[in-house]
């Protein structure tokens, strides 16, 4: 564990009590005609949670022997769930639903070759619904446009599964706050499909973290820089709707790829630390509208017109309860390379990454230097996380970026089968998400600082951190 020592732990806990719940009085987001900034008032941390809903921090469902599956939403993304959770032991795939007729074949074959025998719905924008009523499932997965992903989830909860949902989890503090609810007051699930937090060098650090490698934790540093201007030009896929997303809303959209490992790190709403306050500056947006002018191939002649209002990068700082900081960028625009550039800072040094790189006292032979390449191989060789070493090789051999993805859905299947609390919470799923709007109120008021709404209502005092799971 970091060194936090638990006398200093408990002092600060004591003094912040009432904090989270003020700090979380955001009233109503202000209006502005060129985002998408949310102008209705939101619930805050000091709403109280309803007569007999459960607190989901550290939630264990009852075991099921069988997890019968369902998946909305069978895409770029969704298709490569299917057939992975398909091969996975203990799943009994039930239904597929997705608007296009060849795309639900398509993975319905892939998930037949595994033997299961799916309904599947398409053509119907509500047969995704008729899906859950007659087909029932214990657990729905949810790769869908990001305005559908809070009432999918919130309507397959009622309907009595787990809902397993796409990042970001929703858009707007109002969507997540309702899926809080829900979640709490049907005792299901509903857990954010962050799939980096199993990459790799994400689980070697946590795990370097845990053992206190980099004693009490200072800072972190977490970017997306992903060039996707082409997906404009990529049909009926994630750019035919991406597109007008990143044209009507200026903020950090797409925020937890980097974030989620530093938060996990840092142990934020899990007993050690939480979200504080968030400020946000975009650069001007260029780079899109460019590229639009220049395509001979664009998916849609719309995206000439489109008078896009965000930024080509945005920059956020966070500020955790306990004085930490958190940088967080996001670019899915400029022609460079790709890097979730991901780095954790403590008082004994650095572990980071793209490129993989480590530098802290007693570990490395001299802190003015990086370790990398083969020194920083004998250095993961040691600090290897378990769960990596037990499912890293099978993971690698079933893919999905690099292994993460069936890491990831692999585990969500073991703690469902198992009766274990998922790795991911609703809360923590939300409160990464929350940089979205936020960042966008942000840049609206000009970086003026925006305050984190409390999710757990108080609850994450109290909430164990993540083990490292062998």
């Amino acid at each position: 564990m970091t060194s936090t020592t638990t006398t200093a732990r408990r002092g600060f806990l004591h003094t912040l009590s009432g904090l989270t719940a003020g700090l979380a009085s955001l009233g109503s987001l202000s209006a502005n005609a060129q985002t998408n900034v949310q102008t209705k008032p939101v619930k805050t941390s000091s709403a109280k949670r309803a007569a007999g809903a459960k607190y989901m921090g550290d939630f264990v469902a009852p075991k099921l022997d069988k997890v019968k599956v369902a998946i909305i939403g069978v895409g770029a993304r969704g298709s490569g769930h299917a057939a992975q959770l398909a091969s996975i032991e203990g799943v009994q795939f039930v239904g597929i639903a997705d608007l296009v007729e060849v795309r639900a074949k398509k993975s319905e074959a892939a998930v037949v070759k595994f033997g299961h025998t799916p309904k599947v719905y398409f053509g119907d924008e509500n047969g995704w619904r008729t899906m859950l009523a007659e087909t029932k499932p214990d657990a729905v997965f949810i790769a869908t446009p990001w305005s559908t992903h809070a009432p999918m989830a919130i309507a397959s909860m009622k309907s009595g599964a787990h809902a397993f949902v796409e990042v970001p989890i929703a858009t707007t503090l109002q969507e997540m706050w309702d899926m809080v609810d829900v979640s709490e007051a049907t005792g299901r699930h509903c857990m954010m499909l962050e799939n980096v937090n199993y990459g790799r060098e994400e689980l070697l650090y946590l795990n370097m973290v845990r053992q206190g490698v980099l004693g009490d934790l200072l800072h972190g540093e977490a970017s997306y820089i992903h060039a996707l201007r082409f997906q404009m030009e990529n049909g009926d896929s994630t750019g035919s709707w991406r597109t007008f997303e990143y044209a009507k809303r200026n903020g950090n959209l797409y925020p937890t790829h980097g974030l989620g490992p530093v938060a996990q790190y840092m142990n934020l709403a899990r007993g050690e630390d939480t979200f504080g306050r968030i400020s946000s500056f975009s650069t001007p947006a260029k780079g899109r509208a460019a590229y639009a002018q220049k395509s001979t191939k664009l998916t849609s002649p719309k995206f000439k017109e489109l008078d896009f209002k965000g930024g080509d990068q945005n920059t956020s700082i966070i500020k955790t309860a306990m004085g930490r900081t958190i940088m967080v960028q996001w670019d899915e625009t400029t022609p460079r390379p790709y890097s979730r550039h991901n780095m954790i800072m403590g008082v004994n040094g650095v572990l980071a990454g793209f490129p993989n790189r480590i530098s802290v006292e007693g570990i490395t032979s001299n802190y003015h230097n990086w370790a990398e390449g083969k020194e920083w191989e004998a250095i993961a060789a040691k600090y290897e996380h378990p769960l990596y070493v037990r499912l890293g090789e099978l993971s690698k051999k079933m893919g999905g970026h690099g292994g993460m993805d069936f890491l990831m859905l692999y585990r969500i299947i073991e703690c469902l089968r198992k009766a274990e609390p998922l790795d991911q919470n609703v809360y923590e799923g939300c409160l990464w998400s929350a940089v979205g709007p936020l960042s966008e109120k942000s840049v609206v008021e000009d970086g003026n600082s925006q305050v984190f709404p409390d999710f757990t209502r108080g609850d994450w005092k109290t909430t164990s951190p993540l083990k490292i799971i062998a």
